[in-house]
């Protein structure tokens, strides 16, 4: 299977580059790893070539163990991430 390379939308790539660089040195490479990977799924499961905020969004909160939710919600609220309507219920 040829996977081909998936753009970023440029101001949620630039976001998302700025909040990582906020996560504690210790988790930032893990989130970074398991994030970039699920934005990439998310873009491609919508059938996407783009990555958007919404996939990072979504990653986020499907691959951020719960324990550091309350820093994630504060780091998605600094970096100016739009992540209420993807909160999960």
């Amino acid at each position: 299977m040829i996977q081909t390379q998936l753009r970023w939308e440029d101001m949620a790539r630039q976001k998302y580059e700025t909040m990582i660089v906020k996560i504690p040195l210790f988790h930032r490479a893990i989130a970074k790893k398991v994030v970039d990977k699920k934005a990439v799924m998310n873009a491609q499961d919508r059938g996407s070539h783009l990555i958007e905020e919404s996939d990072i969004i979504r990653a986020f909160f499907s691959e951020v163990p719960m324990s550091f939710y309350s820093l994630m919600i504060r780091l998605l609220d600094e970096v100016g991430f739009d992540y209420k309507k993807y909160e999960p219920k």
